[in-house]
């Protein structure tokens, strides 16, 4: 067994190949009541609340959807620091729903995640190829 990383005097868990397939096995329950559309909305202006979110998906939520060109504004705001609510208002030019642009955006986000997550095994892999040959 390897040991532990430890990064700042903080020890954290070995995560093994095995232990990654156990968590994309675990199957994903959606919560629709997690995302609610706030009065005032239109087609093409809207706001929405996120419950149980902060700065980590509303960042880079928004960041994403500003790179999609029917998109006039996107900004996001948490309402209160002591609750776990995250608000993201999307604006867009005529003849874009913001329904589907925050769709969109949320595809957008979990394909680069993805991405991320095969080069990051790739290259982990690579390391450890290497390191057995040394």
């Amino acid at each position: 067994m390897s040991a532990k990383p430890i990064i700042q005097g903080h020890e954290f868990p070995v995560i093994t190949p095995t232990a990654i397939k156990e968590i994309d096995d675990i199957p994903v329950e959606v919560d629709k009541n997690r995302v609610r559309v706030l009065d005032g909305a239109t087609d093409t202006a809207a706001s929405f609340q996120f419950d149980g979110e902060d700065h980590t998906l509303g960042n880079v939520l928004r960041y994403i959807i500003m790179k999609n060109p029917d998109v006039e504004f996107c900004g996001y705001s948490i309402p209160h620091p002591s609750e776990a609510k995250m608000n993201i208002r999307i604006q867009s030019y005529d003849g874009a729903n913001v329904h589907d642009i925050l769709e969109k955006g949320l595809q957008d986000l979990m394909d680069m995640c993805d991405v991320v997550t095969e080069k990051f095994t790739i290259a982990r892999d690579e390391f450890r190829a290497d390191k057995m040959q040394a």
